[in-house]
């Protein structure tokens, strides 16, 4: 990490943008160009000049190391936001002897550098990317719990190793049978409370990706007149022709601050048309991975069609207005809109409930998932061994897996897993 790296840490498009130098050169590097140098931490008005040429007048603010966000030398540069600006200091900072950062590569260095564990890294990588409140919320507070059960789950692993070392020390002591009874009541209750984290974990992973809701029925059952209605725009094509719809149409919606990818389907029918049987196949394949289908059937006389089993289903009728009996749990008309209050209040507790971790530890990315569940299973295999040396082994192997979680250990490819996934500028 000999390199002095730079990259725009805001986004394109606006009046400012912040460049970020970071590494042994950086503050030599600015100082090059912006001669002058306000105190560290003190912004200051400075022209950046490379050989003769005026490149732009920039606000100014160094961040000598340990002290920063990758805890070595770091500068910002606040530029006017203009494409060509951002340009022509770019090509100076690499004359000067920068290069251009890699994806991820500030959070990277802050991370070996001990400014941030793994958890906090992903954490902030997920706030970028947070779209509804409740993936905000999650970012935050889901990852402070989870830190907080990673250091009580590794205080409590060192104790007990501790305890499992000690048995191993002095077999011949006179020690309370109940002594070795509390070690595995202990263990057995750590692997408890990972299992419990396990067990919510899907429900944290749906809110983080967001989930999957599938309008399926027959043609002209008002499938993409329901899919506008809940969009709030329009979306699909609404036409009083059967099989107007004839391949996935989705759209992005927020149910309470929980992201829904809601899709419309083909018509499900048997048909000689080809192109309308691949768009058939697509909806119940669509539908066979969703976390919520949709069923709807248009009244007067509506027929619900069979959906995949295993899956949360939610019988809607349409066109409200022209029903005599119901025969679902809602009914709605985009006619007068009847019920469509009721049906937004559905989804939403449906997505509530389908990302509700429970309380437990937000394990939300398949990573934390991983390092969890083998802690977990090694904490098992020490359950079962009744020789101390070997039990011993496995609590290690416990420890290990669990350092994972955090990245105490270095394994380099956990580290471009994680790391690969940011932006440039972080």
């Amino acid at each position: 990490m000999m390199d002095t790296i730079f990259a725009p840490i805001t986004g394109r498009g606006g009046a400012v943008t912040v460049l970020r130098l970071s590494g042994p050169a950086a503050l030599a590097i600015t100082a090059a160009l912006a001669k002058n140098l306000a105190p560290p931490r003190h912004a200051g008005l400075r022209k950046l000049v490379w050989r003769g040429r005026l490149l732009d007048t920039a606000l100014v603010v160094t961040f000598p190391g340990p002290n920063s966000f990758t805890g070595e030398d770091c500068a910002e540069l606040s530029l006017h936001g203009g494409r060509a600006v951002l340009a022509a200091v770019s090509e100076a900072l690499i004359a000067a002897g920068a290069r251009p950062a890699e994806p991820g590569e500030f959070s990277r260095r802050a991370h070996l550098n001990g400014r941030l564990d793994l958890l906090e890294a992903e954490a902030m990588a997920d706030l970028i990317a947070a779209e509804t409140e409740a993936q905000r919320r999650l970012a935050v507070e889901g990852a402070g719990a989870l830190q907080q059960s990673c250091a009580r789950w590794r205080e409590e692993l060192r104790q007990v190793m501790a305890q499992q070392e000690a048995l191993i020390d002095f077999p011949d002591e006179d020690l309370p049978q109940e002594v070795e009874a509390r070690l595995l009541g202990r263990i057995a209750a750590l692997a408890k409370e990972m299992y419990r984290a396990l067990a919510a974990a899907p429900a944290a992973e749906r809110l983080r990706e967001g989930l999957e809701f599938v309008i399926l029925g027959p043609p002209n059952a008002g499938k993409s007149t329901l899919m506008n209605e809940l969009a709030g725009e329009d979306v699909a094509i609404v036409s009083a022709i059967p099989g107007t719809t004839r391949d996935i149409v989705g759209t992005r919606v927020d149910f309470g601050g929980v992201p829904v990818h809601l899709t419309d389907t083909a018509g499900l029918r048997d048909t000689e048309d080809e192109i309308e049987a691949e768009g058939v196949r697509r909806a119940r394949h669509r539908a066979a991975k969703a976390d919520l289908i949709i069923a709807v059937a248009a009244a007067p006389n509506p027929e619900f069609l069979d959906v995949p089993q295993g899956i949360e289903v939610l019988r809607v009728v349409t066109k409200a207005d022209l029903l005599v009996k119901s025969v679902a749990d809602l009914a709605v008309s985009a006619a007068n809109g009847a019920g469509m209050a009721a049906l937004r209040t559905r989804l939403t507790d449906i997505a509530a409930r389908l990302t509700d971790t429970k309380g437990a530890a937000a394990l939300s990315r398949p990573r934390q998932i991983a390092c969890v569940r083998d802690t977990a299973q090694a904490l098992d295999r020490a359950l079962a061994n009744e020789e101390p040396e070997l039990r011993g082994e496995e609590l290690r192997s416990a420890a290990h897996a669990l350092a994972r979680l955090t990245g105490q250990i270095g394994v380099e490819e956990i580290l471009d897993a994680v790391f690969s996934g940011f932006c440039i500028g972080k």
